[in-house]
Order: structure tokens, then sequence, then C-alpha cells
């Protein structure tokens, strides 16, 4: 049978009441038994479910291809520009405008990272899209260079949405709705396990001491996490499987934990205390924002981090590249051109970004500001951060530069708003209540590449990632309250 070409519904034809009744349930059983879950924020050692869609969402297949071929010339992209005296330059310009925290990272990156031997790289990327309403092309809404996240819970809800098909949820008759070949299963909880265990398996100790090399055959990964980390149980599935599939342990410290529990060893490696076990790969879930950093302790702790043997992901130069500036000054053919040889992938990378405006004295910084102040309902104003809630939407951007000094404008970017179609027909389950507001989804594709100056050890794709937010809310975020993980429905 030729499923690509099999046409049917977009979604199943089941009214409120077998939603509530008969598929919630199941749904959130599911959920619970299979670790699709969050951390209570009353009680961490209580799981709630995590809040998902009934149904897969609808993803024109070749939007979702075109996403996929994109993201190994962008993770090579980013390699390139942490690697380059330009990113110094511009961050050390962007340093004066967000002292706070951009200001802060640079001054880590300089005080910092030369103390460290390691010039092994490696990046953890997400870039996210909205398709296109009009021209049903894939935009690029961010690119993710740090704590990129839900790439167990990806994997996790598509196997939800399938085990839902198979048992006949989707139809009052108990019957499949979808074909095998149409539900879209991410790979990211495979795929970014792998990319870790190669950057374990890459790193190592330049030593004749028999002793050294022995204990370099006990090396975990670091998870450096929040505290009260609600999305544990997306991380807990990324450590289960390097265990299972590797043989790999991971260890899980805080900022405030780090200098208590780990020190250096032998050319600064990074030794846990407790075990004498060595972490090869300090894999950062937190750390995006200054919120993360609430005590001195936390930056030092960070520079302890960044000194020390291991490879990080990310090291400060590839979480640099990611802000939002440097998204920014990407959407110029003269800067772009800076790295990416090949007009065909030039192109290809520019035909996903939409215009995006800097705020200060420069021209485009001029037609920017008119914008912001007189045409504002059509952009987001956006700060160098990640993590959801930071952004300010149309009308209220104008009051919200006019209440901040002029010098400080050029820590944000103006962005184009993306026209992307909402979803009236599928619904949102969050803490066993349904919500039937229309739907816009956002696509992520996950990106792993480790390198050593221009030597590039892996550069793969590494799975997908499908979160949907209510029309309503400007804000997608899952773990913030704003949004929920999805699943695809890959339609020709």
């Amino acid at each position: 049978m030729d499923f690509e070409k099999k046409e049917h519904p977009e979604f199943p034809t089941v009214n409120k009441a077998h939603v509530e009744q008969v598929i919630v349930p199941e749904l959130s059983q599911w959920c619970l038994t299979n670790g699709v879950a969050l951390a209570s924020s009353e009680n961490v050692y209580t799981a709630v479910a995590a809040p998902t869609t009934v149904f897969p969402t609808p993803v024109p297949r070749a939007a979702y291809q075109s996403a996929k071929q994109l993201q190994k010339p962008f993770n090579k992209l980013y390699a390139q520009i942490a690697n380059s005296k330009w990113l110094l330059k511009e961050t050390k310009s962007l340093a004066k405008a967000d002292p706070e925290f951009t200001g802060r990272l640079f001054k880590l990156y300089e005080d910092r990272t030369a103390k460290s031997k390691q010039t092994l790289k490696y990046g953890i990327f997400r870039s996210d899209y909205l398709i296109d309403h009009k021209t049903a092309s894939v935009k690029q809404v961010e690119f993710n260079t740090v704590s990129v996240s839900f790439g167990g819970l990806s994997s996790k809800v598509g196997e939800l949405h399938s085990y839902l098909n198979v048992m006949g949820k989707y139809d009052v008759a108990g019957k499949s709705f979808y074909e095998p070949g149409e539900l879209h299963v991410s790979e990211s909880i495979v795929f970014l396990v792998k990319a870790l265990a190669a950057a374990l398996t890459l790193y190592k100790v330049d030593t004749e001491d028999t002793a050294a090399k022995r204990e370099q055959d006990d090396k975990v990964v670091l998870f450096v996490v929040e505290p009260k980390e609600l999305n544990l149980y997306d991380q807990k599935l990324l450590e289960y499987n390097l265990l299972k599939l590797y043989g790999i342990n991971s260890l899980r410290a805080t900022l405030d934990e780090v200098k208590t529990e780990f020190t250096y060893g032998r050319d600064n490696r990074l030794v846990h205390k407790k075990t004498g076990k060595e972490a090869g790969v300090v894999y950062y879930r937190t750390g995006y924002d200054v919120r993360d950093y609430a005590k001195e302790d936390h930056w030092d702790a960070r520079g302890f981090l960044e000194e020390s043997f291991a490879v990080k992901a990310p090291d400060l130069s590839v979480q640099l590249a990611g802000t939002k500036k440097i998204q920014q000054l990407l959407t110029e053919d003269k800067v772009i051109s800076k790295f990416v040889d090949d007009a065909k992938t030039k192109k290809e990378l520019m035909d996903s970004f939409v215009k995006i405006y800097p705020l200060d004295n420069s021209e485009q910084g001029k037609l920017g500001k008119k914008l912001a102040l007189e045409k504002p309902e059509n952009y987001v104003l956006k700060p160098q951060r990640e993590g959801g809630g930071h952004n300010v939407y149309k009308k209220d951007i104008p009051a919200f530069l006019k209440g901040i000094k002029e010098d400080e404008w050029d820590a944000y970017i103006l962005m184009e708003l993306i026209d992307a179609k909402p979803t009236t027909k599928n619904f949102i389950v969050r803490d066993g209540k349904l919500s039937t507001e229309p739907i816009i989804s956002e696509l992520g594709i996950y990106g792993s590449i480790i390198f050593d100056g221009d030597n590039i050890h892996m550069n793969d794709y590494s799975g997908s990632l499908l979160r949907s937010k209510l029309v309503s809310s400007n804000e997608g975020g899952v773990v913030a309250g704003f949004g929920c993980i999805d699943s695809m429905y890959l339609m020709d």
C-alpha cells in the first residue's frame, strides 16, 4: 500500500466526550508509566504527566525534510562561528549592552577558557522553526546552543501517539486511524545519547602515566542541572539510555554542588571527590539565563568547569555563538558569507530566515527602531535569553522600549513574526484537564557536532521535536507553562 498518497482527514472525528472519557485516562496512564513526566513543583519526588496533545499534529512531510536537511549545515556554521575571532569582536560589543549576562559570560570566557588545555568542542543544538502559512516553508525562530531540552520526551510522545492509534483509541469503533509510516517517532533519545558517548570516547588525556590511563576507563558524563529540576525525567531518559546503550554512567550536580563535589586531578581533569570518577563530558542543562547564576558562587562554579579538561556541551564560545545578536547578524549576506562558501548551501540557510533588525545606531538599527515604535504589531522583541517568558510582543514593544535607556536597546533584536497556521481540531492535556483552544506548532530539529578547530569528528542530525502552544499564548515554553509536547503526522 502506498501510505504516502493515502488521503484521510487530518484529525480523527471523535467527539469531546470520547476524548475525555476514553483517550485522556489512557494517555495520562501511559505518560506516567513511560516517563512522559515533569517533577512536581511542590515535591520533586512526585511526578505529574507532562503536557501533551491528544492527537499528533499534521506537518507537511516536505517541510520536515527541509528542516532536517538544514541541520548539518547549521551545525557546521555555528561550529565555525564558535572558532572565529569575529564572534569575540561582536560579543565584546554586545557585552556592553547586556553586562549582567552576556557580559559576565564573555568575561568568564576571557578569564578562564584559556586555562583549559581541552581543544575539543561539542555542540548539542536545536534549530526551531514555524511553518509559514503562505509558502509552506520552514522559517527559523531561533537556534539554541545551550541546554536544549526534550530530547527524551520527544521520542516518548511519538510512541504515546502511536500506542493510542494502535490500541484504537482514536476511533469509536476501536480501529487504527493512522497507517504505519504516517506517525513520526523521533529518534532524538537515541541520537543525542550516541553523540554524548562519542564525545566521551574522543576525550583523552595525553599521558604516559599508567594509573592516569586506568582512571580514564571510569569516565562519566556530568549533567549540570537546576536545583529542584522540573524537567528531571527528560534528562533521566537520556541518562538511562546512555547506560543501557553504551554502559556509560552519569553524575548530576547543581552549580551549588560543583565545587563541593568535584576537584581537579592531573591536567585539570574533573574528578568526583566521593567516587573518584572522572567527568569527561560536562553537559549543561542550566546556565542559559541570568537567573541561573543567583549567587556569585554560581559564576565561579561555571568558571571552574570551563577551566577543567572535560569536554563541555557547550563551552562558553559555543554558547555565545547562540546569542540572538549572532542570529540577527547571520541574516546579512556579508556576514554569513564569512562562514559559508557554497552558494547553494548559503541560499538554503538564508531562505529559512525572516527579517531581523538590530536596535543600534546603524542604518538597519535606525530602521529597526522605527519599525519597533511605529509598526510593532508585526514583530517580537527578543533579549539575549533562553527558556521562555522573556520576549516582548507586538503592541507591548513601544512601551517596553520607552521604559529602558536607549543605550540598552542594542541588547535586543527585533524579529519579524512568522505567519503560522493554527489548528482547531487538536487538544492539549495539562494536569489531566482538556484544553480545546486552537494551537500553533513549532518544529525543532536537533543536531550534534564535535569538533577540534577545523577538524570535525562528528556532525549529525539528532532527531526532532514538536511543541504546540495555545494561540492565545505568545510564549511556547513547556516547563514554563506555555506549551506542550506534541508529535507529527507527516502528510503529503
